[in-house]
C-alpha cells in the first residue's frame, strides 16, 4: 500500500512539473465564451504576468502561464481551458514559427490603461464597447471633456471614442428629435460645457478636444473609434477654423464655401469626401454608406477580415483574430466608408466588396495608432435611439464584439522592431 501511494505521489508531482501552461482556445469549437476569455488575458497581464497571443493558431488562442488561481478564475468566469505540458506547448511553439505557418507567438507584457470618452449622465442610446468591456470584466475610465482639454489623455495608453459628433452639430439628430427632451437637454448642456471652458461654441470646443486627441495619438496613443464618432473626427479636424455649422446649431450663419475650404491633410483617415449641407438630413458627409447601399437583406449583410502574414503584419493579423473570417454586418449613423475616400496610407482589414464599402480600418499616425470600426452595435443589426442594450450573456462569441476586444490588448503587444 505504502509503495502503491508513493507511486501515485510522483505520478500527480510529474503532472504537476510538466502542466506548465494554460491554453485559452479561441477557435469556434473550443471557447465557450470568447468575450470573457479576453477579460481572463486582461486579468492575468495586470498580475504582471506575461501572456503569448497565438496570431492565426485555433482562432487567435492565448498562452498564459499555469496556476491554481488561473484555472479557478476561467472556472468562475465561464472560460474554456486547456492544461499543456511542457512538450506540447514547445510542439505548439514550433508549429507556429515554422516559415510554412501563417501564424505567430506574439508576446503581451502590461494590461493597459483604459478610457472611454463619453458624456456624463443617461444616453438616449448605449456604447457597444462599454457593454462589452463590462461584459469581459476589462476596467475602464470614462472622461469627457473636462479631462481631454486638462491634458488628462497622457494618463491612459487606450482612448476610445464613445458615440460622438465633434462637429458641432450634435449628432445631425435635428431634423428628428429637435423636440424630444433629451436633445434639447444635451444641446443646453453641450453648450454650457463649451463656455465653461472660454468657447462661444460647441463646434469650437469640440474641433479643440479633437485636436487634443489627435495630439494624444501623434505622441504615441492608441485610439479606437466606433459609428459617428469616426468620420465626425475627421471632419473636425478637416475643418478647423471653418465654420461648417448652420443656424440651428450654433445661431449663425456657416462659412460660405465652406466645402473647399476643408483642409484633408490633417485628417487621420479620410480625404476628398463632400460635407452634407442640409441639417435636416441624418447625416455628415459622404464617407458615410448608409443610404449608398441599397436594401441590403440583413439576412446577406455580412463583411469579410482580410488575411495578412502574421509574421510580416504582425499589428493587422491582431486586429483580425477571430474565429470566423466572415462577420455579420450591422448599421448605425456611420454604416460604413466609402473605399473610394479612404487615404492609401490606412489599411482596410474588413470589408464588403460588393457593396464597395469598407467596414472595419486601421492605420498609423506619428507614434501612435487609430481603428476605426463602423456600425453602432454588432450583435443589433438596425440600433435607434431609445431602443433596450444588447444583453451579451446571449452572444458570448459574437466575432463583431471579438474585434472590439482586439484592439484593447493591441497596446499590450511586445513592440517590435519593423522589418525590412
Amino acid at each position: 500500500m505504502k509503495s502503491l501511494l508513493s507511486t501515485l505521489f510522483i505520478f500527480i508531482g510529474v503532472l504537476q512539473v510538466c502542466a506548465s501552461s494554460i491554453l485559452i482556445p479561441m477557435d469556434a469549437d473550443g471557447q465557450r465564451d470568447h468575450l470573457k476569455a479576453y477579460g481572463i488575458t486582461y486579468w492575468v497581464l495586470s498580475k504582471q504576468q506575461k501572456v503569448q497571443w497565438l496570431l492565426n493558431y485555433r482562432g487567435g488562442s492565448f498562452l498564459l502561464p499555469d496556476g491554481d488561481v488561473i484555472r479557478k478564475e476561467c472556472q468562475i468566469r465561464g472560460v474554456s481551458f486547456e492544461i499543456l505540458s511542457d512538450s506540447q506547448t514547445e510542439n505548439i511553439l514550433s508549429e507556429i514559427s515554422s516559415p510554412s505557418k501563417n501564424q505567430d507567438a506574439v508576446i503581451l507584457e502590461k494590461a493597459p490603461k483604459i478610457a472611454v470618452y463619453s458624456p456624463k449622465g443617461n444616453q438616449p442610446w448605449d456604447d457597444a464597447v462599454t457593454m462589452v468591456l463590462t461584459y469581459a470584466e476589462i476596467p475602464y475610465v470614462t472622461i469627457y471633456d473636462e479631462e481631454v482639454l486638462g491634458d488628462k489623455l497622457a494618463l491612459y495608453d487606450w482612448l476610445h471614442l464613445h458615440h460622438e459628433d465633434f462637429t458641432g452639430q450634435y449628432g445631425k439628430f435635428y431634423g428628428a428629435y429637435r423636440a424630444a427632451p433629451w436633445y434639447i437637454e444635451q444641446k443646453k448642456s453641450a453648450e454650457a460645457l463649451a463656455s465653461e471652458h472660454g468657447f462661444s461654441k460647441v463646434s469650437e470646443e469640440k474641433g479643440a478636444v479633437a485636436q487634443k486627441i489627435r495630439k494624444y495619438v501623434i505622441g504615441g496613443g492608441f485610439m479606437f473609434a466606433m459609428c459617428s464618432a469616426t468620420d465626425s473626427f475627421d471632419i473636425a479636424l478637416s475643418a478647423e477654423g471653418v465654420d461648417i455649422c448652420e443656424p440651428m446649431f450654433d445661431n449663425d450663419p456657416s462659412d460660405a464655401n465652406y466645402q473647399s475650404k476643408l483642409d484633408f491633410n490633417k485628417t487621420f483617415a479620410f480625404t476628398n469626401f463632400t460635407l452634407e449641407r442640409d441639417p435636416l438630413k441624418y447625416e455628415f458627409s459622404s464617407i458615410d454608406m448608409t443610404s449608398k447601399r441599397g436594401n441590403v437583406p440583413k439576412e446577406s449583410d455580412y463583411f469579410s477580415l482580410m488575411d495578412f502574414s502574421a509574421k510580416w503584419d504582425a499589428v493587422p493579423t491582431m486586429l483580425c483574430q477571430n474565429h470566423t473570417a466572415l462577420v455579420k454586418g450591422f448599421m448605425g449613423q456611420t454604416t460604413a466608408f466609402n473605399r473610394d475616400e479612404i487615404k492609401p496610407t490606412v489599411m482596410v482589414l474588413g470589408e464588403n466588396k460588393l457593396n464597395g464599402e469598407a467596414r472595419y480600418i486601421h492605420g498609423v499616425k506619428g507614434k501612435g495608432f487609430f481603428t476605426f470600426y463602423g456600425g453602432h452595435d454588432p450583435e443589433d443589426y438596425q440600433h435607434r435611439v431609445g431602443d433596450p442594450k444588447t444583453e451579451l450573456e446571449l452572444h458570448p462569441n459574437s466575432p463583431g464584439y471579438r474585434l472590439i476586444l482586439n484592439n484593447v490588448l493591441f497596446p499590450a503587444a511586445r513592440k517590435k522592431k519593423q522589418k525590412t
